[in-house]
C-alpha cells in the first residue's frame, strides 16, 4: 500500500508540473496579487545570449509552512560588466502554519552569479506584508532538484535599511525537490 501511495503522489506531482511549463503548484499567485502581475513574473526561458541569469520556481522545505520563490532575473550580454544593469523580477509567497499569509514582488536591480550560485537583489514593488521600496536579496545554490536558498531578511535588522546591491545571506534553506527547480547561468567577467 505504501508503494501505491508514493506512486500516486509522484504521478500527481508530475501532472501538476506538466500543467504549465516552468511552473509549480506552490508558486501560483498569492491571494490579492493581480493575475496579470503574477503572470508577468513567471519565469521565462533565458535569452540565447546572456551574461548571467537566475530563473525558476521552487518551494522551501519547512514543515507547516507553504513558501515559494520565483525568479526571472537576467543580465544581458551587452551589460556583462555591470551586474546592476540586470532586469527582471522575483517574487515570494509564504503561508504560515496559522493560515495567515504574505506575498511580495521585487524588481531586480542587481544579479551576480558564480558557478552554480546566484545572488539577486530587488526593490519591493508590491506586497501585502513586506515594506514597499526596500531592497531585499535572495541567494540560490543550484544543485539540481535539491537546491538551497537564502534571503537577506533572515539576518538583516529592519532598522538598518536596504541591503547593498547584490547582497543576501548564505543559502541555508532546503528547496523541496518535488516543487520546482532553479537554474543559474554562470557569469564570466571580462578581465582586461
Amino acid at each position: 500500500m505504501e508503494r501505491r501511495t508514493k506512486t500516486a503522489a509522484l504521478g500527481a506531482a508530475l501532472l501538476l508540473g506538466a500543467g504549465a511549463p516552468g511552473s509549480a503548484g506552490a508558486a501560483g499567485p498569492a491571494a490579492g496579487e493581480p493575475r496579470a502581475a503574477a503572470e508577468a513574473t513567471a519565469p521565462k526561458e533565458p535569452a540565447a545570449k546572456e551574461a548571467a541569469a537566475l530563473t525558476g520556481t521552487a518551494g522551501l522545505y519547512r514543515p507547516g509552512h507553504d513558501i515559494s520563490f520565483t525568479s526571472d532575473a537576467h543580465l544581458a550580454e551587452k551589460d556583462r560588466m555591470d551586474p546592476a544593469a540586470a532586469t527582471g523580477t522575483f517574487r515570494l509567497r509564504h503561508v504560515f502554519p496559522d493560515g495567515s499569509s504574505g506575498w511580495a514582488r521585487a524588481r531586480v536591480d542587481c544579479l551576480i552569479t558564480g558557478g552554480k550560485v546566484a545572488v539577486v537583489t530587488g526593490v519591493v514593488e508590491k506586497s501585502d506584508r513586506w515594506p514597499r521600496g526596500r531592497r531585499v536579496g535572495i541567494t540560490v545554490h543550484d544543485t539540481g532538484r535539491h537546491d538551497r536558498l537564502g534571503y537577506s531578511w533572515a539576518t538583516q535588522d529592519p532598522r538598518q535599511g536596504d541591503v547593498p546591491l547584490c547582497t543576501s545571506s548564505a543559502p541555508f534553506e532546503k528547496v523541496d525537490g518535488l516543487t520546482g527547480d532553479f537554474r543559474v547561468v554562470p557569469w564570466q567577467p571580462v578581465h582586461r
